[in-house]
């Protein structure tokens, strides 16, 4: 694949989108470029969509206005060819960082190598580049994936049929995974009745097909791990629609308005899920890309800490959007992650 534009990658520009910087003049105080502004910083995204990607792309333009950063943001369509073909046309476009938002690995590997060859910084949220050059981003997928199951535990015991939802291949999805494995090892009484799943641009609406066949096949399952919002969403999609809500109890990874409306109506199969605000973790991408670019050191590993958010507690603090959320767990909306003096954090 050429690192030159074909014309059709030209037009293509066109479609990003491209937000006015809130500080293109620069940031007092801050080390160079930031000091003059007019930093140019790519978004390239394998997934954009649901609403967990679009909140982390808010909060990385909200976090990239702050900072006077041209943000350019590649929308991810679930294919690895285009993602591949977006990163070198980020490189040609001159940016000084780019951020690797989800990806297959083995695609990746040498177009990322070409921007580093290039002085371009690199940052990796939820793929792991296995790079040193390359800090990475992650929402803790182990931390998220106990604190779900931990609760599950807690509300039906160490012995029930569980359905689980997985796709090998995502970054957040495989560590979460080694949670579930270690999770079964060490609770003989749970049992893996089911196993499914898929990533597409209509997760929720393929879950929930495939989940209808496996709760029809399977009557016995009570409780679905499904650790990523999407597969919740489709899983409780199915169970509603088969008319037997009150008898699944559904524990998920990340959050959205969405979500917390799914979660708290009434009948809802959907009972927790365990998450770190994706607008924070956004942010937290571009601060790293914006220290590196800086010359300012990174931890090679940058972890977003998640909370648990059940389906009682929710309820009982009325909570019905993130913003909601945000406000009565102060610990959702901030990280320390990437965090420097001169750059601007408070954002949401």
């Amino acid at each position: 694949m050429t690192s030159f534009f074909s014309l059709a990658a030209s037009a293509a520009l066109l479609t990003f989108s491209v937000l006015p910087a809130a500080h293109a003049g620069g940031i007092a105080g801050a080390p160079a470029p930031f000091d003059k502004g007019g930093v140019k910083v790519a978004l390239v995204s394998y997934i954009s969509a649901g609403d967990f990607f679009q909140a982390y792309q808010a909060g990385a333009q909200a976090q990239a206005d702050a900072l006077g950063i041209d943000l350019r943001v590649f929308p991810g369509r679930q294919d690895a060819a285009e993602q591949r073909e977006q990163i070198l046309q980020a490189i040609n476009l001159g940016v000084e960082g780019i951020v690797v938002d989800h990806g297959l690995p083995e695609s990746l590997g040498d177009v990322v190598q070409q921007a580093l060859d290039k002085g371009i910084k690199v940052v990796a949220f939820d793929v792991n580049l296995d790079n040193p050059k390359i800090p990475q981003v992650e929402q803790s997928d182990h931390e998220l994936a106990r604190l779900a199951l931990d609760q599950a535990v807690k509300e039906n015991g160490t012995s029930f049929n569980a359905g689980y939802v997985y796709v090998a291949g995502f970054a957040p999805l495989d560590r979460r995974n080694e949670v579930w494995d270690s999770f079964r090892t060490q609770n003989k009484g749970v049992v893996e009745k089911a196993r499914f799943g898929t990533v597409n641009d209509t997760t929720a609406i393929a879950t929930a097909d495939q989940a209808k066949a496996v709760l029809r096949a399977n009557p016995d399952i009570t409780v679905v791990f499904a650790p990523y919002d999407e597969f919740a969403r489709g899983v409780k999609l199915a169970a509603t629609d088969l008319g037997i809500a009150d008898r699944i109890k559904i524990y998920s990874a990340d959050v959205s308005t969405a979500d917390i409306q799914e979660i708290t109506e009434e009948g809802s199969p959907w009972v927790a899920t365990a998450a770190t605000n994706p607008a924070v973790v956004g942010a937290v991408s571009i601060r790293a890309a914006a220290l590196q670019i800086a010359g300012q050191p990174v931890d090679h590993t940058l972890v977003v800490k998640p909370a648990l958010l059940t389906q009682a507690e929710l309820r009982a603090a009325g909570v019905k959007t993130i913003e909601e959320l945000a406000a009565k767990v102060p610990a959702f909306n901030a990280s320390d992650a990437a965090k420097a003096d001169w750059i601007p954090a408070k954002l949401f």
